[in-house]
């Protein structure tokens, strides 16, 4: 398709409608392995908003930070919801289209309507005590996440002191995943077989969707427990916080939670780790001064887990980029693609470690992700031990060979092989680790429960471990490597 930018840079507004264009699909090996190239092919053909293919369904692509920014803060004009998807609402969207399960849960980040505004309270309320520094659930879950990141590089270690390991594996996404587990308050390790199908339905293998089934019984076996027995955990204070929640729509709130936070941190933590690794010693100096944060803003500018956000409508027809976006039709906002609009990445310093907080990893306006704070608390808790606990660590594959798995949302390593050294002794968790544990705090997952002596997470029973589906799995890993 010809260029709509005229020879004085200005534009003229493109009237096609959507369903008569004949857009280039987008999810194509380019996009799986260089979808920078994409973004940039699509911008340099039709400017900041982009007509594509999605898996046979056309949509509108936003690829400008000033129209991403448009889209995201203004929710009168640009609302979520499948309801006002007109192409849907006349049946012209496939009964079999492979992204409509995942649109068709419909959670917090999916859901528009009146609805919405006391489902996302409650949501803030319920996550309020995880992501306030100074409440103890928040000092006890940032000691929950070093014990996990401890337990899991000790398992690593039974391969050697030094060896070859893959960190996105036996890291990564194993280490949000507990963490999640430890949220829904599972109790031991019962809730391990959940995380297991959880990365089956990450994975989108032939397995995905009898796990989706099971987690979703799960899930609701777990909202049933928790509203007649309420603990000090992510559900029961959700159920608090709204209590008119049938057990089904507290089901698919703790799906989301379960999913979406365990695979953008996982993703976090990895695209962080081969950014110091790779990185110059700059970057990883500024980990000892307190500033892992800060290299993960970063990080989400060049690498956002979340590439593409869920859609959002047209209220009215509306001039955006060179277009008119008529009513009703999809608008998908790519983070990926506007943090490398020009008008955004010429503003950021690449050799600055100090960088601008502007990126849209977490979205933008009233509809910004709930969970920002808890999972950047997660992803740093968990690259910073790693960085404690590792003497040396090294990529195994040049940084530009590693795999990547890319889906309409995400967009991650499938694995991270490093070359690792152990440090001869484990390092101590840092003293803003250290929480006694809150009156009535359930133990958390596998017996993570920090001692009143001590107040530091203490190793689980290694016993219960071994009869997790989790462990075993990590186990086997250890094995296959040697």
């Amino acid at each position: 398709m010809e260029s709509h930018w005229g020879e004085s840079g200005a534009a003229d507004v493109d009237g096609s409608r959507l369903e008569e264009m004949a857009p280039e699909p987008l999810l194509t090996r380019d996009y799986e392995t260089r979808p920078s190239l994409v973004y940039e092919r699509l911008r340099q053909q039709h400017g900041p908003v982009a007509p594509v293919d999605l898996l046979g369904v056309p949509a509108w692509l936003v690829l400008g930070y000033r129209e991403a920014l448009q889209v995201l803060q203004d929710d009168d004009g640009w609302p979520k919801g499948l309801e006002n998807w007109r192409a849907r609402s006349e049946g012209e969207v496939p009964a079999d289209w492979p992204l409509g399960p995942s649109l068709e849960v419909n959670h917090v980040l999916i859901q528009g309507g009146p609805g919405y505004g006391t489902l996302r309270t409650a949501w803030d309320a319920a996550l309020k005590p995880f992501q306030d520094p100074g409440h103890p659930q928040a000092k006890r879950l940032k000691a929950a996440v070093t014990a996990y990141a401890d337990e899991l590089i000790t398992l690593v270690g039974q391969g050697g002191g030094t060896g070859v390991a893959d960190l996105s594996a036996q890291f990564s996404r194993p280490l949000p995943l507990m963490v999640a587990s430890h949220l829904l308050g599972f109790p031991g390790s019962q809730g391990d077989d959940a995380l297991m199908d959880m990365w089956r339905v990450l994975d989108a293998g032939p397995d995905a969707e009898p796990a989706l089934e099971r987690l979703l019984a799960t899930l609701a076996e777990l909202a049933a427990v928790k509203l007649k027995e309420p603990g000090d955990d992510f559900p029961s204070y959700l159920l608090a916080a709204h209590p008119d929640l049938s057990l089904d729509e507290l089901a698919r709130e703790l799906f989301m939670l379960l999913g979406m936070t365990s695979d953008h941190v996982g993703i976090l933590m990895s695209n962080t780790v081969v950014e110091v690794i790779s990185g110059d010693g700059g970057v990883r100096a500024s980990l000892s001064a307190g500033m892992i944060r800060e290299t993960m803003n970063r990080v989400v500018m060049r690498k956002p887990p979340l590439v593409n956000f869920v859609p959002r409508f047209a209220a009215k027809d509306t001039e955006l980029g060179n277009y008119t976006i008529r009513a009703g039709d999809p608008v998908w906002v790519s983070s990926a693609a506007a943090h490398a609009d020009p008008l955004f990445a010429d503003h950021v310093a690449p050799s600055s470690t100090i960088s601008t907080r502007a990126h849209l990893s977490w979205g933008a306006g009233r509809r910004q992700c709930p969970a920002r704070e808890l999972a950047s608390t997660v992803a740093a808790v968990g690259v910073g031990r790693l960085f404690e606990r590792f003497s040396h660590l090294d990529l195994a594959l040049p940084a530009d060979q590693l795999p990547w798995r890319s889906s309409p949302f995400m967009r991650g390593l499938r694995s991270l092989p490093v070359r690792y050294e152990l440090a001869s002794v484990p390092e101590r968790p840092s003293a803003s680790a250290r929480t006694s544990p809150p009156e009535r705090a359930s133990a958390p997952p596998a017996a993570l429960e920090p001692t009143p002596e001590t107040a530091e997470p203490v190793l689980p029973d290694q016993s219960a471990r071994q009869r997790s589906s989790l462990w075993r799995y990590l186990t086997g890993l250890i094995r296959a490597g040697r």
